[in-house]
Order: structure tokens, then sequence, then C-alpha cells
């Protein structure tokens, strides 16, 4: 079933769910969770968008009883934590690469997917402004390294101008996959995606438009990394590692933060009354470190245990 033209700002969000339907259930689940809110949203009311949602709906029910037992589905709090941590994880990759001077297709799609699951974080709640700026950052990124590649021109690394409104021309609703046409980039990884054939019921019409054209130029410096106890530093496992001299692969130094002694036999002091709020952090700190094990990256994990000893413990931070 095609997506109705109504229901446009969501096309990739679907895509991104459709890509990581085998690799990432969780992923794809929350994708269209969210696409299927923002579709109410748009449009519930015509025949051809309620008859897209309704079968989106069916799909999201059909998932959730497969994805019963696994805790992200089952848990906001863990959901969060996963799509949050997969899209940091992307974000940091994709950043890393370009401060390098390292400008290929991988890095273009990672950018602009983790801003995408910034757009899924929502159905958890209101957006942090952290999240916000990512999100913004990443899309304008993606955009302009692609319009560089696209017009043979070298990106300029690292955030380098953007300005405040400058979101609003390359928006969700704007952005194509097809777009995507350097050295035939995009097209054949699509290509191969839909080989593997789409959701059951599930579908939409490509895109024939083209991103905006023009890098942005003006001034966004404030741009703030995302902290190491949120995102994972190892690239992720469906994208190569950058290259050192001779195609060599570069390894990622991980240093395994120290533990703190106080913490080895840790019991609570005595007067310390925690809030709902201090119990909700903690909770999200020990789902952060399981997630980190996820990714074998064993410094996020041990600051994410100690972060939650240290305010179980002592009601501090």
């Amino acid at each position: 079933m095609a997506l109705p033209a109504q229901l446009r700002a969501i096309q990739h969000h679907l895509r991104t769910a459709q890509e990581h339907e085998k690799r990432d259930p969780v992923v794809t689940y929350y994708c269209r969770l969210y696409a299927m809110q923002t579709g109410m949203k748009l449009d519930s009311k015509t025949p051809e968008c309620r008859k897209f949602l309704v079968k989106l709906m069916d799909q999201l029910e059909l998932m959730k009883k497969e994805l019963s037992e696994n805790d992200s589905i089952t848990q906001e709090v863990v959901g969060n934590a996963h799509i949050e941590n997969y899209a940091l994880k992307l974000f940091l990759y994709s950043d890393n690469e370009d401060r390098a001077g390292r400008f290929h297709k991988n890095m273009i799609k990672s950018f602009y997917t983790s801003s995408l699951l910034m757009d899924v974080l929502s159905v958890f709640g209101e957006l942090s402004d952290e999240n916000i700026q990512h999100r913004k950052y990443a899309r304008w990124k993606a955009t302009y390294i692609h319009n560089c590649l696209k017009n043979g021109e070298t990106p300029q690394s690292g955030p380098i101008g953007m300005d405040e409104d400058e979101e609003a021309e390359f928006g969700a609703e704007g952005f194509s996959g097809q777009s995507f046409s350097h050295g035939g980039s995009f097209r054949a990884d699509q290509n191969q995606n839909q080989d593997q054939g789409p959701a059951p019921g599930i579908g939409f019409a490509q895109d024939p438009g083209s991103g905006p054209t023009g890098p942005p130029a003006s001034n966004y410096n404030n741009i703030q990394i995302p902290p190491g106890a949120h995102a994972p530093a190892n690239t992720p496992a469906e994208l190569p590692p950058p290259a050192g001299e001779a195609g060599k692969p570069v390894a990622a130094a991980r240093s395994v933060p120290a533990v703190d002694p106080s913490l080895l036999n840790a019991q609570q002091q005595g007067g310390v009354q925690l809030s709902p709020e201090d119990f909700t952090k903690a909770q999200k700190y020990c789902k952060y470190a399981g997630s980190a094990l996820q990714y074998e990256d064993v410094g996020t994990a041990i600051q994410n245990l100690q972060k939650a000893l240290k305010l179980l413990t002592t009601g501090k931070e």
C-alpha cells in the first residue's frame, strides 16, 4: 500500500523501520509507533490515510505481541534508552568521520538516521534541549555534506555555518532518500533493502524529489557532543570502521574508568530520602549500562552503574 501524499513527512521514519526489521526490531517498532502517532496528527480523516494508519496500527499490535518478552517494548524507560543509545551512537560515528575529513555515503546516512531517531524519541515524552540540538545539527550536516559531494565540492569538517532557522530548509518532508545519488551512493543500498521486500501490508511510494540545494552558510558553533555515559563510542555493527593507512582499520581507543573504591561495599547512608525522580534516574542509569554492554562498551557500563550506586547511596548525582 502506497503512502498517501498527506503523510509524506513520515516516509523516512517508515523506511528506517523497514531497514531495521531484521537487525533491530525494537528500532523498527518505535519508528512505526512514531509514524503512526505523527500520521494521526497529520491526517486521520481522509479514507486513504485512515486505511494506511489502520494497517500500521495492526502491524504495531502484531509486533507488540511478538516482542512481548522484550523489556525495550514492555518498559518505556528501557525502550527510551535503547533508541537514544543507538541514535547517539550513529551521531558519534558520523561526527568522528566528519571531523576526520572522511566524507562518504555511510556517514551521511548515519547523520540523517540519527536525526530521524531523535524524532522517534518524542514517543517517550518531550525531547531534551540536547537531543533537539543534536537532531538539528545531524540533519543539517547530512544535507550539507551530501550537497557538497553532489556538486563536486569538499565539505568543511565540524560545526561550521548553520543559522538558527536553517532547519526549515531541509526538514524531513524535503529530504528524499533518493537524493543520495553521488557516486551511486544510497541507491544501491535502497535496492538491497527493497529486495528483502516491504513489511507485510505496509509500504510507501518513493518520493522522486531531491533534497535542497546549496550548502548552508552561517554560524552554528555551539554543538555539544553527546556525553560518553549515554553513547557507546564504537561504531555501529552495520557500518564499516574508518580506514587508516594502507586501508587498515583504525581501532577506537576505549579507556575503562577506575572503579570508585567507596562504591565497592556501598550501603545507603542514614537519613537519605530518595524521591520518585531519583529512582527513575537510577533505573535509567542501569538501563543505559545494560544497553552499553550490548555494544561491548565496558567503560560506559561502569560509568552508569557507578552513577546509579552513588545516587542510591547518597541521594546525590
